[in-house]
């Protein structure tokens, strides 16, 4: 036998190329030719770029027609690469919560840290609760998790685990070692601090005890975006990465690069709600920096196989004070931003503190320039992460998120209501007494803890569709929807054991102020001066 029949033998192959034959084999080259490159393109892995703005609220950005003010091009310019989500909360009105849910999946109420107290020197894994408060308070507040505890599966644990290069990149803030980004499943820390903002200011020179300005007056955001840049540079391309961008950006303290804040001086309009130079310089240089890792996606020629999400940890601040100056040298305090149409902002539980701006552009699934109704939390982006990098779900670790895929395709998205709890009640303008709110289609419901007759909950009720401002209460004309409501909170707050506040049984009222509402006790009002999680 002989294995040489090429050079002995002759096929003689006669083709009718009538149009149909002609038209068949055209699609036959076709398919030859273009479903192993698709094949090769489907099998190609996944990188993962979480940018997470600081306290940048849903009315700070160009991205919902709420601003002339501030300025966002390279935001608008992500968008078009992906979808916009017009109803995207975060799960908390405050940071270091929301960020503990993104990276497990589970609402503060579940994994114990309510609120943003990881800089402190008390080390705390779970949530608890006192025995008594003081007089002035009719509820006793919970203690926060003061850490994010490292035995709980962390995405940056669970991507790395499936041979992802991991890197974390800006604030952190849910402790300081032995709970960094290292021991979650990050190999790469950068600046490695535990603080709730920017050491001691956004322009150099900083106070990051292990880190130092390349130059005089160098921007904490241009060096982070730099950082990051480098650090995809030197990336094996075949092996995929997910990496954080978690911007200082517009965290307090509240400072940016002068000419920035020169330029947006001469567009200030009193008569704006938004007329912070100081603070639109800040939102600008956000914007650049995320313009700065677009650049290096596609110059890294990755960007079909980089999904990009954007999103805020929560509204945005309108309650410390920014001393500001007109052209004219004419000077005024102000707030630094207002999240009209939306009421309350960060630290409270109205829509203005919970509701923030999100993009996400992931190729094969998102449509470029598109926009969604649907309502989606932080906490829904661990599971659908770990769905499209196909990384079993952990055992034994509860998610409240849902794969929120449908929705990423522009389609409805059949889920369960969402769940913000925040047990409570900082000084700010519009503050609550501490509360749990539900989220389910256009509805929105908050339970205040124990703020009616006998300490029964008080409620509040929205139609978010008929008043996005949350100036209607509507509980006395629907009361199943109330109760229907409220037993889902109730059914989540069991199932995750949440410590809820309790009755103080020192309570006092001659001691508490009448307006429980807008005043806390004690007659502290309104004082530009305030914040809650600065250094």
């Amino acid at each position: 036998m002989t294995n040489n029949l090429n050079s002995n033998m002759k096929y003689n192959v006669d083709i009718d190329l009538d149009k149909n034959n002609l038209k068949y084999f055209i699609r036959l080259i076709i398919i030859c030719f273009l479903i192993p490159s698709l094949n090769a393109q489907e099998s190609k892995p996944m990188n993962v770029v979480f940018i997470l703005a600081d306290d940048l609220g849903w009315s700070d950005t160009t991205l919902y027609g709420t601003t002339d003010f501030y300025e966002t091009p390279n935001l608008e310019r992500l968008a078009a690469r992906g979808i916009i989500f017009n109803r995207a909360y975060a799960a908390s009105p405050l940071c270091s919560p929301t960020r503990a849910s993104i990276l497990t999946g589970q609402t503060p109420a579940r994994h114990g840290v309510t609120a943003p107290q990881a800089h402190l020197p008390e080390v705390r894994l779970v949530a608890s609760i006192d025995k008594s408060s003081g007089p002035n308070s009719k509820m006793i507040i919970p203690n926060s998790a003061s850490r994010l505890d490292t035995a709980l599966p962390t995405l940056g644990k669970l991507v790395k685990s499936k041979g992802y290069s991991t890197a974390h990149f800006g604030k952190w803030h849910l402790g300081p070692a032995p709970y960094t980004p290292l021991e979650h499943g990050f190999d790469v820390d950068i600046p490695h601090w535990a603080g709730p903002g920017p050491a001691g200011s956004f322009v150099a020179p900083w106070k990051y005890p292990s880190f130092k300005a390349n130059y005089e007056k160098e921007h904490i955001e241009d060096r982070m975006a730099e950082e990051a840049v480098s650090w995809m540079r030197v990336q094996d391309k075949s092996v995929p990465f997910f990496m954080n961008y978690w911007q200082f950006s517009v965290h307090a303290p509240f400072d940016a690069k002068e000419s920035l804040i020169s330029y947006y001086r001469t567009k200030v309009n009193l008569n704006d709600l938004q007329h912070s130079p100081t603070y639109a310089a800040m939102v600008h240089s956000l914007d650049d920096a995320v313009g700065k890792i677009l650049n290096e996606i596609d110059r890294l020629g990755i960007a079909e196989n980089t999904a990009i999400i954007f999103f805020s940890d929560n509204g945005g601040n309108m309650y410390n004070g920014i001393s500001e100056k007109l052209p004219n040298g004419e000077q005024f305090l102000t707030a630094p931003t207002s999240n009209i149409p939306l009421r309350g902002g960060k630290a409270t539980m109205y829509e203005g503190g919970i509701r923030v701006p999100c993009i996400v552009v992931w190729p094969g699934i998102t449509n470029p320039g598109t926009r969604s109704d649907a309502l989606i939390q932080s906490t829904d982006f661990y599971p659908t992460i770990l769905k499209h990098l196909n990384i079993e779900k952990p055992k034994n670790h509860v998610i409240d998120g849902v794969d929120i895929t449908s929705a990423l395709q522009g389609k409805e998205l059949d889920r369960a209501p969402i769940i913000t709890y925040f047990p409570h009640q900082p000084p700010v303008p519009q503050w609550l007494p501490a509360s749990v709110s539900v989220h389910d289609g256009d509805w929105k419901l908050i339970r205040l803890f124990g703020m009616a007759k006998d300490n029964n909950h008080e409620y509040r009720l929205y139609n978010l569709k008929w008043d996005i401002g949350e100036t209607n209460n509507l509980a006395g004309a629907y009361p199943d929807k109330v109760k229907e409501m409220d037993a889902y909170i109730s059914s989540h707050l069991a199932d995750a054991n949440t410590v809820v506040p309790l009755p103080n049984p020192n309570f006092d009222a001659n001691q508490s102020s009448n307006d429980i509402y807008g005043v806390q006790p004690g007659g502290l009002r309104y004082n530009p001066k305030i914040t809650i999680d600065s250094d």
